[in-house]
């Protein structure tokens, strides 16, 4: 009996513990209603420190993935998925956040039981296609040079457009005093400027100041080309203090405009015509000429999510906001949009992505608008990239990016596309012909490049952008061979592979043209042979100064006499064909020789197989008179 009077304590120690964590639980569960993301974690982090629940485990990373706290959010969902397997929203959620630490493959089957668990969820399967097809945002990275901007006191900073001598950015901080943002536990976001040296690096950031910047958030914004509007994104409050929410405790967005006063201070504020309490618009950009504002919204009509929309400068106002479109807008988030040229530059959640937030590029065309591009790494990576700026060149610009842990500003170089070209002489046995000399000549230009391949038969050159050309291989003792080559359409850094075959040059020495076949009892050329008898036409004029015979042959059915007339009537039809196509009638002899030079055994009387017989049944060609050797082999 003396036993109990320990267990009495035990028990009551395991029930403060239960009761301190229900507490934190509770607490956290009430922030969450109230949007105070940061609280709520605080509140999860301290019951999970009592025990290990999984549903509090769940609720820490909602917590933190909605502060764009990566790293931990997956450690939690890590957690909570080994204690059951995660479903529905949760797993849909885990696998997000997988991909956007780079792990496709574990992404993967968290999203496909995200859909089986929910199939009317729109964007899971392209999420599941850019799990299979991860590989593919990599494959021009040298296309991008993408750094840090440095902004030293910033704990996020984004959304940078150029502004005056530098950029206007909007920035938040640690709290050292005063009242927090509930939703990060940062300050309240504010607009900046900041001044840019020659050398790229940032000056000092300063706060644009009142009226602009208030006592809640100020977001992306736009300046006129002439730098005298000012179009920026703020909290719902307007000429007071006040932050209005609706019955859901959520402070929509709104756009404002200012403009700039004699003084060289931001004035005038006042309320884009279409902004709504029940609604959020914002993340403003201008066209070129001004006369078009794009911006984000999650307004009716829409797609699904946050839309890019557009209104347009009709002399009075701007009128009624249209949306950009199913080509641009999916079910997902599409935001952030700029304005280049014809290009729009926006970011999403859908599309062909790698994670989070990715940057794409789309063209206006007529009155469309073409397939969103992936910009792919690394302007893209697996957290959220967004807030691409470029300059009228295309060249350079910039882009925000959470891919450190936090939102920073990234310098972007845009550098041409790189092209090569590579490849290897062989001989017709496909054994590498080494030392083979190589040209290649491009055809705008009419600049020939020269080289000799190694001993290996390889070779390589560099290319120009949206130029054509022909290679050219040829050796001692071998016909000369040419292919046409180009890069023009190309926009990504690629390398042409192309291979010669050189055949060895003997006089009297047959070889096959293969895959030139005709119809039963017929010499027409097919469609399928002028193909074949096309790459002849290039072998021919490689070597202006030979003669060549072209010959038909038939396999033993039929009679001897039929059998020669017919192949001799097929073997004038393919020369027939080859002077149409620009090859001199004088260095071509067309000859038929029936069935008197089989390959095989497969004579009168032999029964043979099919493919015995059609082994006879050939096209040949072979040099019957070199001309000017010195200048048919070099």
């Amino acid at each position: 009996m003396r036993v109990h009077k320990y267990v009495l304590p035990v028990l009551c120690a395991a029930g403060l513990l239960a009761s301190c964590a229900n507490y934190h639980v509770r607490k956290g569960g009430q922030a969450m209603a109230l949007m105070a993301y940061a609280k709520a974690e605080r509140h999860f982090d301290m019951a999970l420190t009592k025990q290990q629940e999984r549903s509090v485990l769940v609720q820490d990373a909602l917590a933190e993935l909605k502060q764009n706290k990566v790293d931990e959010a997956v450690a939690h969902y890590a957690a909570a998925h080994q204690i059951a397997p995660l479903t529905g929203d949760d797993a849909f959620n885990y696998g997000k956040l997988l991909m956007a630490t780079g792990r496709p493959a574990d992404a993967e089957p968290l999203l496909v039981q995200a859909l089986k668990d929910q199939p009317e969820r729109t964007g899971i399967p392209e999420l599941i296609g850019a799990c299979q097809g991860y590989r593919s945002f990599y494959k021009d990275s040298s296309k991008y040079s993408v750094h840090p901007l440095d902004m030293p006191g910033f704990t996020s900073a984004y959304s940078a457009v150029p502004h005056g001598n530098g950029l206007l950015f909007v920035g938040q901080s640690s709290v050292a005093q005063g009242r927090p943002d509930p939703w990060s536990g940062m300050t309240y976001a504010d607009l900046f400027q900041v001044a840019i040296a020659t050398d790229g690096t940032a000056g000092i950031p300063k706060a644009i100041g009142t009226p602009v910047n208030g006592p809640y958030h100020e977001g992306s914004a736009a300046v006129s080309a002439d730098g005298k509007t000012l179009y920026f994104t703020r909290s719902n409050y307007y000429k007071g203090k006040q932050l209005r929410k609706g019955a859901d405790n959520v402070s929509n967005l709104k756009l404002f405009r200012a403009i700039l006063d004699s003084s060289g201070n931001w004035a005038d504020i006042r309320e884009f015509g279409y902004n709504s309490d029940n609604y959020s618009l914002g993340q403003p950009a201008l066209s070129a000429d001004g006369k078009t504002l794009f911006f984000t919204s999650d307004m009716p009509g829409g797609f699904g999510g946050k839309d890019i929309w557009c209104s347009t400068d009709n002399g009075t106002g701007w009128g009624k906001p249209v949306n950009a479109g199913p080509t641009i807008n999916t079910p997902g988030d599409e935001m952030f949009p700029s304005v280049v040229g014809d290009a729009l530059y926006f970011s999403s959640t859908a599309h062909n992505n790698m994670g989070g937030l990715d940057i794409f590029e789309t063209h206006r065309q007529g009155g469309t608008w073409s397939e969103p591009e992936n910009m792919g790494y690394p302007v893209n990576s697996t957290r959220d990239d967004f807030g691409l700026w470029l300059d009228r060149s295309g060249s350079n610009g910039f882009l925000s990016s959470s891919r450190s842990g936090q939102d920073r500003i990234y310098a972007l170089e845009v550098r041409e596309p790189e092209f090569a070209l590579e490849g290897t002489v062989t001989n017709d046995d496909g054994t590498p012909v080494p030392f083979a000399f190589v040209s290649l000549n491009n055809l705008a230009e009419l600049m020939n490049t020269q080289d000799t391949a190694d001993a290996h038969g390889r070779f390589k050159f560099k290319l120009d952008p949206n130029s054509a050309y022909t290679l050219t291989a040829e050796h001692n003792g071998m016909m000369r061979r040419s292919t046409f080559t180009s890069t023009i359409g190309l926009a990504k850094s690629t390398t042409l592979q192309e291979n010669l075959k050189l055949d060895s040059l003997v006089l009297g020495k047959p070889i096959t043209a293969p895959n030139i076949y005709y119809d039963l009892d017929k010499w027409d050329i097919r469609p399928d042979a002028a193909k074949e008898l096309d790459k002849l036409v290039h072998v021919f004029n490689d070597n202006p100064s030979l003669t060549f015979e072209l010959s038909s042959h038939t396999d033993s059915r039929g009679g001897d006499t039929y059998n020669l007339v017919l192949s001799d009537a097929r073997a004038k039809s393919a020369v027939d064909y080859l002077v149409r196509q620009g090859v001199p009638a004088d260095r071509l002899v067309a000859r038929g020789y029936g069935e008197t030079k089989p390959v095989n055994g497969c004579v009168n009387g032999v029964k043979c197989t099919e493919e015995a017989y059609q082994a006879n049944r050939r096209t040949e060609f072979k040099v019957i008179s070199k001309g000017d050797a010195a200048a048919a082999v070099r």
